[in-house]
């Protein structure tokens, strides 16, 4: 099978950034699919984890282990075998999943993954406006109704949460599930189209996160916030989390930080602390890990009920080396909306 992947980690414009592979369709073990992809998203993790180790590219810390890594944590695509313990799925299905991050990835025609953290694909939907999906809605999902502790069926209605960063994957499919929930929802973004994107999106109330985000709120009666949620650059953002979360209250992040935080400040309030990491449960197979599949199939519903919509930004082309190199340029530059996704093998 056709696969893109690399052997070096390496910055992104080196020609051997990425590459293609020529590898063996894998075989299913009993809990897996195999899926035929179709169409795959790109986030910033793919970034992350293709990122150089070392300055020098031939130093031995860049070398992928094992070589060649393939990417990809989004993918669309059809169910071309089970293994012998599968239950919710038969060939011929079409699914979407986020996959599992130590398991190689969806930028390949063919994939394996554990049936308990697959969805089946919203029907109706466009294959890339479907791809587009699954890491990000399982990331707001766990954030909004696992870390923070809001209620997706309605029962904190009317409760002020604040979302950093509403313009970015992550933030987009978050604002449109609290909004789903009825929650008040607050987005920050920081350029006029962004801006534009999260009131789209159903945000309430949109500002600008390089300001103060203190005044700012003020301005809307906002100066004490239950819940609230980080999806870029903690440290830059903590003090003001810190600032604004209401007594008992909870903060959540997807980003790591880089400095210590004084965590010190939310002892007086009684602040918890969450850290949300989609790949938690297949990375440990919780027993809980099956929660991602139902979620998913729970997003897909309320896709197809016209609820939610797609975060697709900018369709890249086909599934090859040029075009995922493409987007993980865009990512790196840092002002991505939505999402980006490819659809479709080059045949040649």
């Amino acid at each position: 099978m056709k696969a893109i992947g690399f052997e070096r980690h390496l910055p992104i414009d080196h020609p051997e950034a990425f590459r293609t592979f020529d590898l063996p369709v894998p075989e299913p073990g009993p809990h897996d699919l195999r899926v035929a992809v179709e169409a795959v998203s790109v986030n910033p993790v793919d970034t992350k984890v293709r990122a150089p180790r070392h300055a020098d590219p031939d130093h031995p810390d860049n070398r992928a282990d094992p070589a060649p890594r393939v990417l990809g944590f989004d993918a669309l695509g059809v169910v071309d075998a089970v293994g012998d313990a599968v239950s919710r799925f038969q060939p011929g299905d079409v699914v979407f999943y986020a996959g599992d991050i130590g398991r190689p990835g969806s930028n390949a025609e063919f994939q394996l993954v554990d049936e308990a953290i697959v969805g089946h694909a919203p029907r109706g939907i466009d294959p890339a406006d479907a791809a587009a999906l699954p890491l990000t809605a399982l990331t707001a999902w766990e954030t909004l109704f696992d870390r923070l502790g809001m209620d997706p069926d309605g029962a904190d209605a009317g409760t002020p949460v604040l979302l950093i960063n509403g313009a970015g994957g992550v933030g987009s499919m978050a604002i449109q599930l609290a909004r789903a929930a009825g929650l008040k929802v607050i987005a920050t973004a920081s350029r006029r189209e962004s801006q534009q994107w999260c009131r789209e999106l159903g945000a309430d109330v949109v500002v600008d996160h390089f300001g103060d985000l203190s005044a700012q709120l003020a301005e809307h009666r906002l100066e004490s916030i239950p819940a609230i949620a980080c999806f870029n650059d903690l440290d830059r953002h903590y003090p003001a989390m810190a600032q604004l979360v209401a007594p008992q209250g909870r903060l959540a992040s997807i980003v790591g930080n880089k400095t210590p935080l004084p965590f010190q400040e939310l002892r007086d309030k009684s602040v918890g602390f969450f850290w949300e990491y989609m790949f938690t449960r297949p990375r440990f197979d919780t027993p809980d890990k099956g929660r991602q599949g139902e979620i998913l199939d729970t997003v897909a519903g309320m896709l197809e009920a016209r609820r939610l919509k797609t975060t697709r930004h900018e369709a890249l082309g086909r599934i090859n080396a040029d075009n995922l190199r493409a987007a993980h340029r865009a990512l790196e530059g840092g002002h991505v909306i939505g999402k980006l996704t490819l659809a479709g093998f080059d045949e040649q």
